[in-house]
């Protein structure tokens, strides 16, 4: 007689005690299971790297189904972009030609692989059936007050000639065309997603089922400091530059004031030749690693008071310091600060000591990692405090003096969605001919793309098309301009996941009753690359769409499971221009086309 080995047994009741226990908490809270991989952009070709994320989703669908629950698995294509339309350029094709053959041939991939995925809700964000009701979005967004207009130093992409938000900027270069990014000044489209920073920060301890990496990375990304705002008086002047500071227990160790290029007080500079080019350069830079960058400087001739010593301190303008962050401005403290440290020993600052570690422990300054035992020197009333002490009572003193004040500052920027593109979904915006920016009524949607466009000149398609962009304003009959940029493809992708619950419905982009059925997304899968750029935006774009008066949950994703990747090597011509690795061989450990040499 055979017996079965006991720890094959145990193991056997184990797994369907576990399955037991994972359909169980399902049905006590609902019948229905939502599970989403990231929709793959068309590129034309299926990977390893979309079969192992579509498996997984697949298992677990699959799971779902065979325990009686209503499963929604559906896909779809997020088909606006650039690569498409670079393409087209390349091949002489229409980008919406190029794309939906792509779609045609990765489906019939995907349906031959035997995924049980639910094609009837399919979706692909270049139709006009998806950006029409993303335009509609895109109203309620600007009624809502959440988008609008201003003049902005960009990330410009002189390749792609194009726009790309800050997380589209790898080590300084695009992150599609490897071009070196420039900063330039345009006037461009914003989503504030800073009015939603605390909360996009503090509820990320709610989502119990995603990846701890993947929430320290956005909570990174926000940047939250907290710190203080402290005024340092100009020499000579009324005025005031308002510095920010997380150690406001060094400022008597402050030696310079360093401003951003973009700071106020570049304004008195604006006719000195020198400062253009220095600010133009600094520009460039900010765009790169700034820690790995040339630290520039940039003497003003002017001078600040040291609010607690009266001392001159000389202000300055660097590279180093962004208008971004805080107020734009620092004070620098070299003796307890890397980059302060590097800066002033470059360009001759005094380096002051201010913080002393403890006696066993000597170290060679920049002295930045502080003990608890390290105590404050040359500080006046804060001699032998340790520093945390020290910060509370400066922090006091500063608003006793009337001089500053606590506050919390963030690295998050608004998101700048203006692409100067063809392919991409149209603004529903028009210029009318007595200055005023309208937005379009919903009645007036789709403003569709033009089918016929010429790609082979330099610059903006859509602001080279001889006709698409003259129009009248529907309520006055007065000529007009439409908005000629295209918006971000990630905001394409903010939101898709809502379409899906009721992809065929052409009023409105989702209706409450399927959002109320299926959201959140129960089992949300895809790389772990996408931790900021497009899980940040979803979770931002739900809570946009809260305050717009859409019925949508605050999280859109409640369980994330990033897959890994598959690896391989990859390849680049010396234009930059990504080459497939069939095309390539090795010889004598260089790497050759299989007709010419890769350089």
């Amino acid at each position: 007689m055979d017996y079965s080995k006991p720890e094959i047994i145990e193991k056997k009741w184990q797994l369907e005690w576990e399955n037991k226990k994972i359909y169980s908490r399902y049905q006590q809270n609902k019948e229905k299971v939502y599970i989403l991989e990231m929709f793959p952009y068309p590129s034309g070709k299926i990977h390893m790297g979309h079969l192992r994320n579509y498996t997984i989703g697949d298992v677990v669908a699959r799971f779902y189904r065979n325990n009686n629950f209503n499963v929604m698995h559906p896909m779809g294509w997020d088909s606006f972009g650039m690569p498409a339309e670079n393409a087209a350029i390349e091949n002489n094709l229409n980008p919406k030609e190029w794309t939906e053959k792509n779609i045609e041939n990765m489906k019939n991939q995907l349906k031959s692989i035997g995924l049980s995925i639910d094609w009837e809700r399919e979706i692909s964000t270049c139709s006009v059936e998806y950006y029409k009701q993303q335009q509609s979005i895109f109203l309620d967004f600007y009624k809502t007050g959440i988008v609008y207009k201003k003049d902005s130093y960009v990330n410009w992409d002189p390749e792609d000639e194009t726009v790309l938000a800050n997380e589209q900027v790898i080590d300084g270069k695009g992150w599609r065309s490897g071009a070196l990014i420039e900063k330039k000044k345009l006037s461009q489209w914003f989503l504030k997603i800073t009015d939603f920073t605390k909360e996009l920060f503090d509820d990320l301890k709610n989502l119990s089922e995603w990846p701890e990496k993947v929430k320290t990375m956005q909570k990174n990304w926000i940047g939250i400091s907290r710190g203080v705002e402290i005024n340092f008086k100009m020499k000579n002047t009324t005025n005031y530059i308002n510095v920010f500071t997380t150690r406001p227990e060094t400022i008597f160790g402050a030696s310079f004031l360093a401003l951003s290029v973009e700071h106020n007080l570049a304004d008195l500079f604006e006719k000195n030749d020198e400062f253009k080019i220095f600010k133009e350069k600094c520009l460039r830079l900010q765009s790169q690693e700034i820690d790995n960058n040339e630290k520039l400087c940039f003497f003003t001739n002017n001078f600040a008071e040291n609010p607690f010593t009266g001392e001159d301190v000389p202000i300055v303008f660097t590279n180093y310091v962004l208008i971004g962050y805080g107020t734009g401005a620092v004070f620098g403290c070299p003796a307890h600060d890397k980059r302060d440290f590097e800066f002033a020993k470059k360009y001759d600052f005094k380096i002051l000591s201010v913080i002393e570690p403890p006696s066993d422990n000597k170290k060679n300054l920049p002295y930045i990692e502080i003990e608890e035992k390290a105590k404050l020197v040359n500080s006046y009333f804060l001699n032998n405090l340790s520093p945390k002490i020290a910060q509370e009572k400066i922090v006091k003193k500063i608003e006793e003096k009337k001089i500053g004040r606590s506050k919390t500052v963030s690295k998050l920027r608004d998101w700048g969605i203006s692409r100067q593109r063809y392919w991409g979904c149209p603004i529903p915006i028009i210029y009318r001919e007595d200055g005023k920016i309208i937005a379009l009524d919903k009645e007036e949607l789709p403003v569709r793309l033009p089918e016929k466009i010429d790609l082979s000149k330099p610059g903006n398609p859509l602001d080279n098309h001889p006709t698409w962009k003259y129009t009248k304003c529907k309520k006055t009959g007065m000529k007009a301009l439409r908005e000629t940029d295209t918006l971000d493809t990630f905001f394409d992708s903010s939101w898709y996941y809502l379409r899906f619950c009721s992809s065929k419905n052409d009023k409105i982009p989702f209706d409450n009753k399927s959002v109320s059925d299926w959201m959140p997304v129960d089992h949300y899968i895809g790389g772990i690359e996408h931790a900021i750029l497009h899980l940040l935006y979803s979770r931002f774009f739900c809570r946009a769409l809260k305050k717009s008066s859409y019925n949508v949950p605050s999280e859109p994703f409640k369980k994330l499971v990033t897959q890994g990747m598959v690896c391989h090597e990859t390849f680049r011509d010396k234009s930059g221009k990504w080459v497939e690795p069939q095309k390539v061989i090795r010889q004598d450990n260089e790497y050759f086309y299989k007709k010419k040499r890769l350089s």
